[in-house]
């Protein structure tokens, strides 16, 4: 008997235990600072040097490249090492589940990676840790090695499309999928959001575990509320054990 394959998209709320706040919750991000969202606009980062200064700054102070996966990451990480098949869509940028053991070709980052830089012009590259060791050194706004172009980092910012390559996949896993997990995601983004209806739709079994209300909830054979680092734990150990 072929065991279920389980999807989950992750959004900020596995992250949170990290340290690493989420953007949109209570104290997120964009409701603590509005004026933070310019730092990672596209149009604001490639005509305004000093927003590029300011945005450099920011990835010097950023959490995310210090944080630890958390007890989530560890027990998804841990479903997939007990034999059960599971993907990653993941709205985060931080590189957790990765850290956390799951093989990178198992998680697909629809935001792309903080822990890389991209050059805009030629598309080269390179370690975000290196780009900031040169920010530290004196240059505060590093352009790319290779050719002279703006960096940034490797993220989706605002106005960027996302990969349709990497779109196609997730769709394609979320239609596949046995049990589907939207886990630590407001679920209003699209089109990562969509992916809830679009399980549901195809049959998975949908489980939403996060602290508010999302807009996919009525359509959830399972909605959880309480704190994913223990909540999330329970619920796979509950699915593996089911699939054995």
């Amino acid at each position: 008997m072929n065991k279920p394959l389980v999807a989950l998209l992750t959004g900020a709320g596995i992250s949170t235990d990290s340290g690493i706040p989420d953007y949109r919750g209570p104290n997120g991000v964009w409701r603590q600072d509005p004026e933070a969202e310019k730092l990672v606009t596209y149009d604001y980062y490639m005509d305004d040097p000093e927003i590029r200064r300011r945005s450099w700054q920011l990835h010097r102070s950023n959490r995310t490249l210090l944080a630890q996966p958390n007890a989530a990451h560890r027990a998804v990480a841990g479903l997939e090492r007990s034999g059960t098949p599971v993907r990653v869509i993941t709205q985060n940028v931080d590189g957790l589940h990765q850290l956390a053991g799951l093989p990178a070709r198992k998680v697909l980052e629809l935001h792309g990676t903080a822990r890389s830089v991209i050059c805009t012009k030629c598309a080269a590259r390179g370690p975000m840790a290196d780009a900031l060791a040169r920010v530290e050194a004196g240059e505060p706004d590093p352009p790319c090695l290779e050719c002279g172009g703006i960096l940034k980092a490797a993220t989706v910012m605002f106005g960027e499309r996302l990969d349709p390559v990497v779109v196609a996949e997730a769709m394609a896993i979320t239609k596949a999928c046995t049990v589907f997990i939207a886990v630590g995601s407001s679920l209003q983004v699209q089109p990562a959001a969509g992916l809830a209806a679009v399980a549901a739709d195809h049959g998975a079994r949908l489980i939403v575990v996060n602290a508010e209300p999302t807009p996919y909830d009525d359509r959830a054979h399972e909605v959880i509320r309480e704190p994913i680092g223990t909540s999330l734990p329970a619920l796979l150990s509950r699915l593996a054990n089911s699939a054995s």
